[in-house]
C-alpha cells in the first residue's frame, strides 16, 4: 500500500547540470582563508591583503608588500645571481620561472628605505620564489645589508617568508645561516636595531637563524612560525600536533614573539619604532 503520493515537484532528476557553467564564472572570484576557512569576495582583500575575518595576511610578492610600507626605496644588489654551485637537475628552469614571477634575481630584496623621514636598511623576502627559500645570493644580499647598515649607522628591518635552506644549493645554503649571523653580531655590537617581521611562513634555517635574531620580534596575525613542519614533528614524536601549534599567537604566547601588527598598522608602528631608536642614538632621520 501507498501511504505518500510522490509529489509532482521538480526534483534532482529534473535538473541537468550546467557543464559549461564554470566557464563562465572566473577563477578567483571567491577565496577562503587557509586559516579560518571563511569564505569572501576576492576584492575584500583590499589593499594589504588579509582576511576580513581574522586578519590572516595572505602571502605576498616582495615588490607587493613593498608598495604599501614605505615612503621611499633604493634597491641594493639587484644584480647578484646564483651561479648554480651544484649544478643541479632542473635548477635552472625553477629559477627563470621564480625571476618571472617575481621581477627579482633571488628570494629577498633588499636596500635601503625611508618610513616618515626615518631611513633604515629593508630585506624583504618573497615567498613566490621557490618558497622564499635560502640560496647563496638570499645570503650574500643579506650580509651585504647588515654591513652596509653597519658602517651607515642604520637600523635593519627584515620581513622574513621562506621554507629554509634551498636544497638545490645544498651545503652552501646551510652555509649563509653562520654567514648571516655574523653580521647581525657586527651590526648588534655597533648598538644598532634590528627588527624581524615574521610573516607567513617562516620556517626552517631562516627561523634558525636570522629571523629570529631580533632585537625586537613581530608577526603578522596567524602568521605559521616554526622550524620544521607540523608532518615532520608528527612523523618525529609520534603524537598529533594541533593545528594551531605553529602559528604566531601561539608562538607569542610561550615568549618567541615581541607583538603581532596588523598589516594596517605595520607601517605606522615600525615608524615609530625606527623614530625611537634613532632619537636615542642621537640621529635624524
Amino acid at each position: 500500500m501507498q501511504l505518500f503520493n510522490e509529489l509532482k515537484t521538480l526534483g534532482h532528476k529534473h535538473i541537468k547540470a550546467d557543464k559549461k557553467a564554470n566557464e563562465r564564472v572566473p577563477s578567483g572570484i571567491w577565496l577562503a582563508c587557509p586559516k579560518c576557512h571563511q569564505s569572501f569576495y576576492h576584492k575584500d582583500l583590499g589593499l594589504y591583503q588579509v582576511c576580513p575575518n581574522c586578519e590572516y595576511g595572505f602571502r605576498i610578492t616582495a615588490r607587493e608588500r613593498l608598495a604599501w610600507l614605505v615612503d621611499k626605496f633604493d634597491e641594493e644588489d639587484a644584480e647578484l645571481k646564483t651561479s648554480d654551485p651544484l649544478k643541479f637537475p632542473n635548477y635552472a628552469q625553477k629559477l627563470d620561472k621564480a625571476r618571472q614571477n617575481t621581477g627579482l634575481n633571488d628570494s629577498v630584496l633588499t636596500g635601503t628605505a625611508q618610513i616618515a623621514e626615518q631611513t633604515f636598511a629593508l630585506g624583504i623576502m618573497d615567498p613566490d620564489f621557490i618558497m622564499g627559500s635560502m640560496g647563496t645570493v638570499t645570503g650574500e644580499k643579506i650580509t651585504r645589508l647588515f654591513k652596509r647598515a653597519t658602517r651607515k649607522n642604520l637600523p635593519v628591518v627584515i620581513f622574513t617568508a621562506s621554507g629554509g635552506a634551498r636544497m638545490q644549493e645544498g651545503i652552501f645554503s646551510l652555509m649563509q645561516m653562520a654567514k648571516i649571523s655574523q653580521a647581525v653580531q657586527e651590526h648588534s655590537q655597533a648598538g644598532l636595531l634590528y627588527i624581524t617581521v615574521l610573516t607567513d611562513p617562516t620556517t626552517g634555517g631562516v627561523t634558525a637563524s636570522f629571523a629570529m635574531q631580533g632585537d625586537l620580534i613581530l608577526a603578522e596575525p596567524r602568521a605559521l612560525v616554526g622550524f620544521a613542519g607540523k608532518r615532520v614533528i608528527e612523523q618525529t614524536t609520534h603524537q598529533k600536533v594541533p593545528n594551531e601549534l605553529q602559528d604566531a599567537e601561539t608562538v607569542l604566547d610561550h615568549g618567541f614573539i615581541d607583538a603581532i601588527i596588523p598589516r594596517k598598522e605595520m607601517k605606522e608602528k615600525l615608524a615609530w619604532l625606527l623614530k625611537l631608536h634613532n632619537e636615542g642614538n642621537g640621529v635624524n632621520g
